[in-house]
């Protein structure tokens, strides 16, 4: 059987985390939404997206497809009841289409499918504060995924441990006097990863391979530090896709950073309203500030987007793709991407200027900006100028 996953009716709700990629690409717990579903059957997918991401996540189509809605998160339930579907048959959530079969390439109507109620508990991400808000969970169910019968590599005794059969880490990482606290949820500390000396952690928590905890950072879960980032200072209840750096003292706090970010040094965010208010955050589809129910939201950051330090974000700010942020006082709590300044005004950041530090910042990691990521920030360049102010 061929699977695909695809975007579904919350893909707007998720920009500007997928302006540079689709639903099934976000992290959320240890892993990706697609490293998750491809883990549970136990194959590779491909993706239904939008068309100008298409080139770099193409579409594959074969005689018999399943199209999976990204925005669920998998269970071994889920996994088996969609792969028991059949030709015009559904599975549905509360009507909301989870997955389909479909012949070739001709379609269907998803109407006209028979339905399979599934009556499972799962988790949908339709908002970018869902990322945050609900990554405790996800990270036990991808703790249980990828570490039930598997042996951890031995915890160094030069660390305070609490609960640690909550706490996996693989083989090749460092973890040397550190305090390990794993009784509020799992610890998992990926391949080749870094914990320094003095850090504090309190579980529940994920560290993504090859990623590096600096020097006593204090880090509450649940909070996410994806494969490749630096995480430093005081972060709480925080994802950090994958690349990204806040590696410097300074305060984030519910919030979710996208990838090639960087926060600087002493920058921080307020995560809650003096009023003690109900927060509420810019959204892409509507074009204005939506209710998001949480008292408790901080910095949502576009991919490529970094700050200067000592840099302050007000409790509810969006910064989408590739702005450029310094300077004292309060940033407006939606700066569009491709801007260039702060409290005093922005301008445009130029696209070539775009490329040339997109490029040195992704050599860095050893990685090419290819012909289809320059294409990817040139159209999100474009639709984003109707909210720049020059």
């Amino acid at each position: 059987m061929n699977f695909i996953l695809f975007d579904g009716p919350s893909r707007n709700d998720l920009l500007p985390f997928t302006f540079t990629r689709p639903v099934a690409d976000l992290r959320v717990g240890i892993m990706t939404i697609r490293e998750k579903w491809e883990k549970l059957l136990d194959t590779e997918t491909s993706t239904k997206t939008e068309e100008y991401l298409s080139g770099k996540w193409p579409l594959k189509l074969e005689d018999e497809n399943i199209f999976i809605n990204s925005s669920y998160l998998p269970t071994q339930e889920i996994a088996e009841k969609i792969k028991s579907l059949r030709e015009n048959q559904k599975l549905i959530l509360n009507e909301d289409a989870i997955a389909y079969f479909q012949k070739g390439d001709k379609g269907v109507d998803l109407q006209e499918l028979n339905a399979i109620v599934l009556e499972a508990e799962t988790i949908k991400i339709e908002h970018t504060w869902d990322i945050f808000s609900k990554n405790g969970k996800a990270i036990e169910m991808d703790f249980g995924l990828l570490c039930t019968n598997r042996n951890s590599q031995k915890i160094d005794e030069s660390n305070y441990v609490k609960c640690p059969e909550n706490i996996f880490i693989e083989n090749g990482a460092v973890v040397e006097n550190c305090s390990l606290n794993a009784s509020t949820g799992p610890i998992y500390i990926g391949k080749d990863a870094i914990v320094m000396e003095g850090s504090l952690i309190r579980g529940p928590f994920a560290l993504g391979e090859s990623a590096t905890v600096k020097l006593g950072a204090k880090i509450y879960g649940p909070t996410t530090i994806g494969p490749n980032c630096r995480a430093g200072g005081e972060i709480n209840n925080s994802v950090l896709f994958q690349n990204s750096n806040k590696g410097h003292d300074g305060f984030l706090g519910n919030s979710v950073l996208g990838e090639w970010c960087n926060i600087g040094a002493d920058s921080n965010n307020s995560n809650l309203k003096n009023n003690y208010a109900e927060v509420r955050l810019w959204n892409y589809n509507t074009e204005n500030f939506a209710k998001t129910g949480l008292q408790f939201c901080g910095l949502i950051m576009g991919d490529h987007s970094k700050c200067g330090i000592n840099t302050m974000f007000n409790t509810g700010t969006v910064v989408g793709v590739s702005a450029n942020i310094f300077g004292s006082g309060f940033p407006r709590n939606f700066i569009p991407g491709f801007s260039w300044g702060g409290s005093g005004g922005t301008s445009t950041y130029k696209l070539e200027k775009v490329f040339e530090t997109v490029e040195l910042v992704m050599k860095r990691r050893g990685i090419e900006l290819t012909g289809e990521d320059k294409n990817i920030l040139q159209h999100i360049f474009d639709y984003s100028s109707k909210w720049r102010r020059s």
